[in-house]
């Protein structure tokens, strides 16, 4: 919804002619934020000043497209740079506060007593910040959790590193502690791979891993298991001596058709002929 244009470019002037006295009372309203402000530019180059100024416009201009496409750009640079939303909570509401006492003072030294008027602005100025709360905050959810999705996938790639050196044979070196999470995501990783690629071997390399829980050790025997099922053939390499003794204590033995060899350059020279 829009002012009548000669009353929109008259209130727009009369706040951009006061524009520091604007920004005084906005820090005044803004509490806690104001003493963030240079950190803020600092993370993220978000000048929040600047920003206040431009938005002002859009709701006083009725620009509603211009407001939802600058919400949105403020989602995602909030996401970016996991700047706590409270600020920018507390801010936009110092904004429509500050808007709404420079509104007041409009009306005053303009003699504007039209109450139909002043529903009509206040029905606009809220309505467009609520718009722009709601754009801003589903734009930041938005961008967050693919951001968090896109570090869970990065994470999960760096867990289980499926190497190719052949089109035939692949390598996982393990490296580091194993639980039930990451066992549970090595299988989905595997099998996916091995039916993707094609894989014939798979070489799995676990000197880089010192201790096993019981139920990884078995989840790592299903894992291998399935492979099999699959077609392709597994090679254990670099299993140490207080993972051997554990699994030889758990009465486990791998299917006939797993093989084990001591290192890695060991199953690289047999299957890199």
């Amino acid at each position: 919804m829009e002012l009548m244009s000669f009353e929109s470019f008259r209130l727009k002037e009369f706040i951009q002619t006061s524009s520091e006295e604007f920004e005084s009372r906005l820090l005044t309203e803004a509490g806690n934020v104001k003493h963030k402000i240079d950190e803020i530019l600092t993370i993220g180059n978000i000048d929040l000043v600047n920003n206040a100024h431009k938005l002002v416009a859009f709701i006083i201009e009725g620009k509603e497209n211009d407001l939802v496409q600058f919400a949105k750009q403020e989602g995602i640079a909030w996401a970016t740079h996991a700047i706590p939303l409270s600020f920018k909570l507390e801010w936009v509401h110092a904004m429509r506060r500050t808007l709404w006492s420079f509104i007041q003072d409009y009306h005053l030294a303009t003699n504007n007593q039209n109450s139909k008027d002043f529903f009509h602005l206040e029905q606009q100025v809220n309505n467009q910040v609520d718009q722009f709360l709601n754009t801003f905050f589903i734009s930041y959810s938005t961008y967050k959790e693919s951001l968090i999705n896109a570090h869970r996938e990065l994470v999960e790639k760096l867990s289980v590193p499926i190497i190719p050196i052949n089109p035939l044979v692949c390598i996982l070196p393990l490296i580091g502690s194993m639980d039930s999470t990451r066992t549970a995501i090595l299988e989905e990783k595997v099998l996916s791979e091995i039916g993707k690629l094609g894989m014939q071997t798979l070489i799995i390399d676990l000197s880089g891993i010192a201790e096993m829980e019981p139920d990884v050790i078995h989840h790592l025997r299903r894992i291998i298991d399935s492979c099999i099922m699959m077609g392709c053939q597994t090679v254990i390499t670099g299993l140490r001596p207080e993972v051997v003794r554990k699994i030889v204590h758990l009465g486990i033995s791998f299917d006939q058709q797993t093989k084990t060899l001591g290192t890695l350059q060991q199953a690289l020279k047999v299957y890199l002929k």
